[in-house]
């Protein structure tokens, strides 16, 4: 090599050290070292400003404890999907209107305080959150060891440290830095598994009417919880118990009108809302990204509600090598918005309203924009149309102009779906634990892979529903894989709304065509699955239904209790195709009951494990 190739070489590696350098500050050049316990809001508001406006692109946190009090937060008004209308949001971070910036937290714990939203990302682009974890020393939600029972009630241990408390008016309200919460809810959990005990679920650990109890201190951190005569169920002794307070008012990370986020390395151990919400945000990667609990602090729960909430997202959802467990909700959930039509005021002019108190507020449409005019009694899209013109009213209602007439059939009361943003979802590798409810919802007409998961759901592992009646969930299904994946015990061990098999396929769908069935194409394929109960599959007006190649091999952790006793269920379906499943032991669910259809839809080999 000659002079002139090595100095060519030196500048251009000099060059790339020059720019590297440039690219990257450290908050501590903002004033901020790790482990001093000192608000870190107004550093990283610098820190923001200097990412928006500057050359610096990476924002980095030397490895240590970092603590966010709510003070100098910035206060924004945000309407988050699943999510109170609790107003305005404390932003520990917000990254609004950048493009190509990497936080990065270097392994580093993010302690939060009080009420407020850890990260948000708004109207931005190419941005990656990584290394890091997000907690909050006092818990928003708190837990109870169950120590004694008796026929009057039981005594609980709780961690006054993290979960201090008061009795107010003969029962538990917990205090915390700025707030106080009575206890609504409880879920019990196994010490040893971390799963939720089964046959309790939404039936809750008390069973029924348990909310008129009463409550005593009989020690610092020793309560009992007692009424007359006892309650429906106790708790057992050695269990933890999860004591739902609080109200989920913030999401762990918030994504809206943004592209290209990509989250790894990230562990939520705890929110009060949603870990991540995204919403109407395209192109989502989330790799190694944990909603677990804080086993470290002894805890049992994790999240308040969802793990990964996608409403109204498009382009690509990516989740790989993730795991969820202790969360009071579900772990994925992937669904649209739709509204119902509340007045047709000219042939191409509609007025609408959010009927869910939890998605009211959002920018529902565009111009541009592709929608769906969906019959809310039989849930049948009647037809198609872009929106000209959208114009806000209220928080709960908007007008809507169409480029060409509403379909004839379309009245007052039908609904409205938003096409445009309905991603394609990969989900694999990845852990769903043991959670309050389901494992995986999916609403989205995207292309959908699942695979080379494991499931220890307490419901059902998978939930694909869709419905224009209730929660106005939007997202009839157009193509769906489901392959490799293990279902093992406890799936199916405690019930849920919509928990009608181990994978259960139910839109709601008052009044069911089985001519126009709702979704499309579902195979269910190569999966294992342990089952000690009856119902493995249930579908629901599902056009091109694939069960082929599956294992059943027979659980005994637990005594079968559904009231179901076949293993596959069939409602309203077409082109059903059931073939080339094996088992392993006595499999319980051997029938395959149909109704509102008839038997000639059902492709079943005479030499199947399945039978009529």
């Amino acid at each position: 090599m000659n002079l002139r190739s090595i100095y060519l070489s030196f500048i251009f590696l000099f060059g790339i050290l020059q720019s590297t350098a440039q690219d990257t500050i450290s908050i501590a050049n903002f004033g901020l070292k790790p482990n001093t316990r000192e608000n870190a809001v107004p550093f990283v508001n610098k820190a923001m400003d200097a990412l928006k406006n500057g050359q610096n692109k990476v924002l980095i946190f030397p490895k240590g404890r970092y603590d966010f009090w709510p003070h100098h937060c910035i206060e924004k008004e945000y309407f988050e999907s699943n999510t109170y209308d609790i107003n305005p949001k404390r932003l520990a971070f917000l990254l609004e209107g950048m493009t190509n910036v990497t936080l990065d937290g270097y392994g580093s714990e993010f302690i939060f305080h009080d009420r407020m939203q850890p990260v948000t990302v708004d109207n931005s682009t190419n941005i990656s959150l990584k290394n890091f974890s997000v907690d909050w020393d006092i818990p928003l939600t708190a837990q109870g060891e169950v120590v004694s029972s008796d026929n009057e009630g039981f005594t609980i241990r709780i961690n006054t440290h993290e979960s201090p408390y008061i009795i107010e008016n003969d029962q538990l309200v917990f205090v915390g830095e700025g707030w106080k919460s009575a206890m609504h809810e409880i879920m019990e959990f196994q010490p040893d598994t971390r799963f939720v005990e089964p046959y309790t679920g939404d039936e809750q650990a008390l069973g029924y009417g348990w909310q008129n109890y009463k409550a005593k201190e009989i020690e610092p951190g020793v309560v009992k919880i007692y009424r007359e005569g006892g309650f429906t169920r106790h708790p057992k002794v050695g269990n933890l118990l999860v004591l739902r307070h609080s109200t989920r008012d913030h999401a762990g990370m918030f994504l809206v009108h943004s592209k290209d986020i990509a989250i790894e390395g990230v562990r939520i151990y705890h929110t009060a809302g949603l870990g991540v919400l995204s919403q109407y945000s395209e192109n989502i990667s989330l790799k190694d990204v944990k909603v677990v609990p804080n086993k470290a602090k002894g805890r049992f729960l994790s999240g308040h509600d969802d793990g990964f909430h996608f409403m109204g997202c498009k382009g690509q959802i990516t989740v790989e090598n993730c795991e969820w467990t202790g969360l009071m909700d579900d772990p994925i959930n992937v669904h649209g918005t739709c509204v119902r039509i509340t007045e047709i005021l000219a042939p191409n002019k509609i007025k609408c309203r959010f009927m869910h108190d939890m998605s009211a507020g959002m920018v529902w449409g565009h111009a541009g924009e592709r929608v769906g005019f969906i019959e809310n009694k039989s849930m049948r899209t009647v037809g198609y149309g872009v929106i000209e013109t959208f114009e806000i009213l209220n928080k709960e209602e908007f007008v809507v102009e169409l480029s060409t007439p509403i379909p004839e059939e379309i009245k007052a009361g039908a609904a409205l779906e938003n096409l445009s943003w309905t991603p394609d979802v990969e989900i694999r590798d990845s852990k769903f634990g043991s959670c309050r409810a389901r494992g995986l919802l999916i609403s989205t007409p995207g292309k959908v892979v699942v695979e080379n998961n494991s499931f220890e759901s307490s419901g059902s592992a998978i939930l694909i529903a869709g419905d224009a009646n209730y929660w106005y969930e939007s997202g009839a299904v157009r193509d769906v894989t489901i392959r490799n994946n293990t279902f093992e015990y406890p799936c199916m061990s405690s019930m849920y709304q919509f928990c009608e098999a181990i994978i259960s396929i139910l839109p709601e769908i008052p009044e069911p065509q089985s001519e126009y069935p709702f979704h499309r194409n579902i195979t269910i394929e190569n999966n294992t699955f342990y089952p000690f109960d009856y119902p493995i599959l249930y579908a629901k007006s599902v056009d091109g239904l694939k069960f082929m190649n599956n294992t059943l091999i027979r659980s005994t952790a637990i005594k079968p209790f559904h009231k179901r006793k076949a293993g596959i269920t069939l409602d309203a379906c077409k082109n059903v195709t059931i073939k080339d499943n094996v088992t392993e032991g006595e499999v319980l669910g051997k029938k395959v009951e149909f109704l509102n259809m008839k038997k000639k839809e059902i492709k079943l080999p005479s030499r199947e494990y399945f039978e009529f």
